[in-house]
């Protein structure tokens, strides 16, 4: 799989983010490569992580052209810059923020902003998001999924981030979600590489395998 150069108008296959939060530089390139074995195509480097711009500026320059490559946790426009300065064409935030999704819209960046409520889902909408991070997952559950599913555009991919395992993924998935964040039940820092892609097999197995939502 090629990924054009240009900002994605979707999702990879499986729409699964992998959050790669702790990861440091050293480790991106076998991490990487760890997960595009196993098939997952999104990873995202939260800002609290050690260098991580260096980490995304890695995984951009091996894997840009078959993987979308970004930043999560990410809270300031200045940030944003730097995201785009180290080749990252994915922005994750955890919050919605009308002003930092429109700077991210504006660099080209597939733009995910977290909400929680639908008054965020539809101000992020309204500020340009491409997709809604629902966040915490583990708190709101594939019910507010349902919820939200209910009234917000059918286009708008809407993916549960939060506490996302391979059991409860068909849940989510049943539910109306379009995809999915994997965070520590994917990865922690200094996992080998061989356990995070086991990981990341379980988890695209579990996502093929999940009942696709009603049309």
């Amino acid at each position: 799989m090629t990924m054009s150069a240009q900002s994605p108008a979707f999702l990879p296959d499986p729409p699964l983010i992998a959050i790669l939060r702790g990861l440091r530089p050293e480790d991106a390139i076998p991490v990487g490569e760890a997960l595009l074995d196993a098939g997952l195509r999104i990873f995202e480097v939260p800002l609290n992580s050690p260098d991580p711009f260096a980490s995304i500026a890695r995984l951009a320059q091996r894997f840009g052209q078959q993987a979308l490559v970004g930043a999560g946790t990410v809270r300031r426009v200045a940030e944003v810059d730097q995201l785009r300065a180290a080749g990252g064409r994915l922005l994750v935030m955890p919050h919605t923020d009308p002003a930092l999704i429109r700077a991210g819209v504006a660099r080209g960046l597939f733009t995910i902003p977290g909400v929680a409520t639908p008054s965020e889902a539809f101000s992020a909408l309204d500020a340009g998001a491409h997709a809604l991070k629902l966040f915490p997952a583990e708190m709101l559950g594939p019910a507010v999924v349902r919820a939200l599913r209910a009234v917000l555009p059918a286009q708008v991919p809407l993916l549960p981030v939060g506490g996302i395992t391979p059991d409860n993924l068909a849940a989510f998935r049943a539910s109306g979600a379009a995809g999915a964040g994997i965070g520590s039940a994917l990865f922690r820092p200094g996992d080998p590489p061989e356990l995070v892609a086991e990981r990341a097999r379980a988890f695209v197995a579990a996502w093929w395998a999940a009942q696709r939502p009603a049309a």
